[in-house]
């Protein structure tokens, strides 16, 4: 298994800053936002698409301090209901297909996104409930009218450039939040769709994260892992659940917050994921995200790769003399 960083964590720094300071402290992989919501900060697929100087620049980079890149990260809404904001996400999204097969990396981690209640909505709508019978018909319509079909245009747009694997990252908030929605849209579209397993997302909805790694290396379809931790404020959830809207900045208020490596759960508990992930097949990338409001990306960043350097295995046992 290979560390990765995501990019977002050293947006105050270049390219070149991030990748010396990730490989002093013993990073393998750098996740390189292109676009979208991870933003441009070291690099942007519109630009660099089209300019083959830059792209050697960026290449050139990574080569120098011996990183490589996890994958191509362009998260964003290509099935906005606002048709501008869907415009530039899915610009970003085409962009980072061209640049992939341009530098040969054949893996994005993006959203599926999550259209509107009906095509005259103008903000997104997340349906969460089975009843009113409003809420299964807004979900059919988002699912058979909008993302299958936008979906089966860009795996199509992936493959002409040989990106092999879609990563979506399972977020509430969007059409695939768990492993049902995302082997849903697997089967209506091909298995270029995978999943970006990312435990602090699904901590908080009650998911034992074993179970998801399981379910998902099943069927093939683990394609990407971020590492990144959930605390559980029990006492709000126990009077509130744990659906919540307060901010992030008020973390004594809200139900869940994010945590780096090993300040939601523990050693033991990475461990395990980190094991089931091998057992699956899964012995790639595992790319570190920081959004712990408690403590500045750095230290988090910093915590989280030396925990993270306890858990992951770096060798097969190739001499099992015992079986």
């Amino acid at each position: 298994m290979n560390i990765s960083v995501v990019s977002s964590i050293l947006g105050d720094y270049s390219l070149d800053e991030s990748l010396k300071y990730l490989s002093g402290l013993g990073v393998d992989q750098f996740e390189l936002g292109v676009g979208g919501y991870p933003g441009k900060a070291h690099a942007d697929a519109l630009v660099l698409s089209k300019d083959k100087a830059a792209r050697e620049k960026v290449l050139d980079t990574f080569r120098k301090y011996n990183m490589g890149i996890s994958a191509l990260a362009v998260h964003g809404n290509c099935v906005h209901p606002d048709k501008a904001a869907a415009a530039k996400f899915e610009a970003d999204y085409e962009a980072a297909c061209v640049l992939a097969g341009q530098i040969g990396i054949d893996r994005i981690v993006t959203f599926s996104g999550c259209p509107g209640s009906d095509k005259d909505a103008k903000q997104p709508s997340w349906v969460t409930c089975a009843w009113p019978p409003e809420y299964p018909q807004v979900l059919e319509w988002q699912w058979n009218e909008v993302l299958i079909p936008y979906w089966k245009k860009a795996v199509k747009i992936a493959a002409d450039n040989g990106v092999k694997r879609i990563a979506l990252e399972m977020h509430p908030g969007f059409c695939v939040y768990n492993p049902a929605t995302c082997l849903r849209l697997r089967e209506a579209v091909g298995e270029q769709i995978g999943a970006n397993i990312d435990p602090s997302h699904l901590y908080w909805q009650g998911m034992d994260i074993l179970e998801v790694i399981r379910t998902l290396g099943e069927k093939k379809a683990i394609y990407y892992f971020h590492a990144k931790d959930t605390q559980l404020m029990e006492h709000n959830i126990r009077k509130n659940g744990v659906l919540d809207t307060k901010s992030f900045t008020i973390p004594a208020e809200r139900s869940w917050v994010f945590r780096t490596l090993g300040y939601g759960h523990g050693a033991k508990e990475w461990k395990q994921i980190v094991s089931m992930l091998k057992i699956m097949g899964y012995d790639d990338s595992v790319s570190i995200e920081h959004e712990d409001g408690l403590m500045s990306p750095k230290e988090g960043l910093e915590k989280a790769i030396a925990f993270l350097k306890t858990c992951v295995i770096t060798q097969d046992n190739t001499n099992m003399w015992w079986a």
